[in-house]
């Protein structure tokens, strides 16, 4: 059948029941990626199989963890690079085109991640059977990088499951067990990984139609009067979370299915035209260089071993017991201490409660649990692998608990602490051996916030930041090394940035409307209900060590507030009022006007921070700051950062922008060094 072809990226197999069972292992990966070589090569196997058809077709995976994670990311910047970004969409339906079109039954095998172009590929065959295991997810991330599915995804997906339930997935970019996928008509069966292949050869040998009330729901929600209603629930639902202005992607997927939904051939070309013009947009251009951030952060600390297996936690606060928490989740053994038992219970009520929510199943709660102990008296700390500080910020309360804990460590234990602001020169002072310190600075939500800042300090060997780096990696985090200035990267970005909204709000601006100017430059959420949800008491105290530093004021009027016991939402007060865990939002007289320069106000501090923090070196280049703040705060991904907002906007715009609100509002805006090195 397949004489005279040779292939680099599929293997393929001809069984007694005639079956045909085409393997992926794409050659050089340790995942499946559809790149050019692998479609084409697809491509022509296809054309083969089109001339002398078998009995069925199966294709599944040679790796062992996935089916296919997606597209080739890099060769698609190439192509958007080079314009040839139409070229490269349409050579995937061309393929996928050819593979619906076999006069023979086809089916998908999927053991592991099947994400984008993997689902496409997947869509365009008769059926799809994926095993139960807790790694098998299948979705269509696209959104993410600010385009929508365009290899067949939203032509197909909508016909096949229904409107709502194929948007749900697109919209959000997530990705479904294979189970809640069989749910939804996504996937046929599910079966043991040890079933795969055979339950797949059977199914590829004769054709099981979809469930009539399945076919009919689907075909109802595709009609032409049906698709212009619910386009305009689900933009208005896109619109309560994301500016169209900021991320059109998600706007432009459901125009494109609402004006040409109604056949599967009419929504192909309508993805098409859709996913090109979106794929020039800043947005998807930063969102792509976010992408390669993200990857660029997977990979400090590489594959080293770090060795590290237990994990003492000092301090059963917010973060120190959620940390715990979290070391727990991700497999570790966990020790955690404070002064009393009344200290530590509400941590481990919060890290079951945690287990809950991520694990499921009842043996695998109980797993995480045994592995997460209450040490009052610190007796495990001999045991520990690594013992993290996360009590409050004082150095003399800090240094008093390292001569306490350092005798007790065994030689290669490493000793962490996750101060937020203070330079690890400092803490460090009293140290006997000062190399095995380092920061581990984790932000809150822990279980939510992806980074962790790897603080360095002169005296730290090597080989122990890579160690962090690399145990920061083997729990699902983001590290990102850092220098040890005050305030490291994030707080010393973030604190002038909340510190002035604080005092905008004072001077009688209303905390929503604050807020709504952050969220329109695309912050995650806005600087007043952020000061609240850490804490007017956090962003005191950490504010009081930068202050300096930063050349700035607290706010008058923060003092009062504290003394008050207005500390945010802990106490169901603070700029704002709490209820429910949700801020009570004051209405805004409709007359009322913003300040023409509150947005600068806001953000042109944490640029000029940025700046400052790449000319000093806090850290490496200008990715890692990029990375950290988007990673850290939530800082606008879709403008790519703070300093490739700088390179958008214009360093001698921005510096302008600068000295104009120094001379009106004082010297803590005045621009700081490292301007020149864009030419301002």
């Amino acid at each position: 059948m397949f004489e005279g072809l040779r292939f680099r990226h599929w293997r393929h197999e001809r069984g007694p029941d005639g079956v045909v069972v085409l393997t992926l292992d794409r050659e050089g990966g340790s995942a499946n990626a559809l790149g050019r070589e692998v479609l084409e090569e697809l491509g022509r196997i296809v054309e083969r199989l089109a001339i002398d058809p078998p009995k069925g077709v199966v294709l599944r995976s040679g790796k062992p963890s996935s089916f296919v994670v997606g597209a080739d990311i890099t060769e698609f910047e190439a192509f958007a690079q080079r314009g040839e970004i139409r070229e490269a969409i349409e050579r995937g339906h061309r393929v996928f085109d050819a593979l619906e079109a076999l006069r023979c039954p086809t089916v998908v095998a999927i053991h592991g991640v099947c994400m984008g172009g993997g689902t496409e590929l997947a869509l365009a065959c008769d059926h799809r059977i994926a095993t139960n295991a807790s790694s098998t997810r299948i979705g269509l991330p696209e959104v993410k990088l600010g385009i929508h599915p365009g290899w067949g995804g939203l032509a197909r997906l909508p016909h096949l499951v229904g409107a709502p339930a194929a948007f749900d997935m697109m919209l959000t970019g997530r990705g479904l067990s294979a189970e809640n996928a069989r749910a939804i008509g996504l996937v046929d069966r599910v079966v043991d990984e040890a079933q795969l292949l055979d339950e797949a050869r059977k199914l590829a040998t004769r054709r099981a139609s979809r469930p009539f009330g399945q076919r009919a729901l689907a075909w109802l929600t595709n009609v032409w009067p049906v698709r212009q209603v619910l386009a305009i629930v689900l933009k208005q639902q896109v619109a309560a979370k994301a500016n169209p202005k900021h991320y059109p992607a998600p706007f432009g997927m459901i125009e494109a299915w609402r004006r040409s939904g109604g056949s599967v051939r009419d929504a192909a070309r309508a993805e098409i035209r859709s996913v090109v013009k979106l794929s020039g947009t800043p947005t998807a251009r930063n969102l792509l260089r976010v992408y390669f951030l993200q990857e660029k952060l997977k990979n400090i600390g590489g594959k080293d071993e770090h060795g590290i297996k237990h994990v003492h936690v000092v301090g059963a606060g917010v973060m120190g017991g959620d940390i715990a928490a979290w070391c727990a989740l991700q497999g570790h053994t966990v020790s955690l201490q404070d002064r009393e038992m009344k200290y530590v219970q509400p941590a481990l009520d919060r890290a079951h409660e945690l287990f809950a929510k991520k694990l499921k199943k009842e043996d695998r709660i109980a797993e995480a649990k045994a592995r997460l102990a209450a040490d009052v008296d610190g007796a495990r700390v001999p045991d520990a692998d690594l013992v993290i500080e996360a009590i409050f910020e004082n150095v003399e309360a800090k240094q008093a608990l390292y001569a306490k804990v350092e005798p007790q460590l065994k030689p290669a234990a490493l000793l962490a602490t996750n101060t937020s602001s203070i330079p690890l020169t400092t803490l460090s002072e009293k140290l006997a051996n000062k190399r095995r310190f380092v920061g581990l600075h984790y932000f809150n939500p822990v279980a939510l916030m992806p980074l962790v800042e790897i603080v360095q300090h002169p005296e730290v060997d090597p080989a122990v930041v890579r160690r962090g780096a690399s145990f920061a990696r083997g729990i699902d985090k983001l590290p990102v090394p850092v220098a040890t200035t005050p305030g490291f990267l994030v707080n010393r970005i973030l604190v002038p940035y909340m510190l002035e909204a604080i005092t905008i709000h004072l001077e009688g601006v209303p905390a929503p409307v604050v807020d709504k100017a952050a969220k329109r430059f695309g912050m995650p959420m806005g600087p007043i209900e952020l000061v609240d949800t850490v804490g007017l008491d956090v962003a005191a105290s950490v504010g009081k060590i930068l202050s300096e530093f930063l050349g700035i004021e607290l706010p008058r009027g923060m003092d009062a507030m504290l003394a008050a016991g207005k500390r945010g939402k802990k106490d169901g007060q603070g700029l704002y009022e709490w209820k429910d865990g949700k801020p009570i939002k004051p209405e805004v007289p409709k007359d009322y006007r913003a300040p023409d320069d509150l947005e600068d106000r806001l953000i042109l501090p944490m640029i000029n921070e940025a700046v400052a923090c790449l000319a000093e070196g806090v850290v490496a280049d200008e990715d890692l700051l990029d990375a950290g703040v988007i990673f850290g705060t939530g800082f606008a991904p879709f403008r790519g950062g703070p300093i490739q907002y700088v390179k958008d906007t214009g360093a001698g715009v921005l510096k302008a922008k600068l000295e104009v609100l120094a001379a009106k509002y004082g010297p803590r805006f005045k621009p700081k060094k490292g301007w020149e090195k864009f030419g301002a």
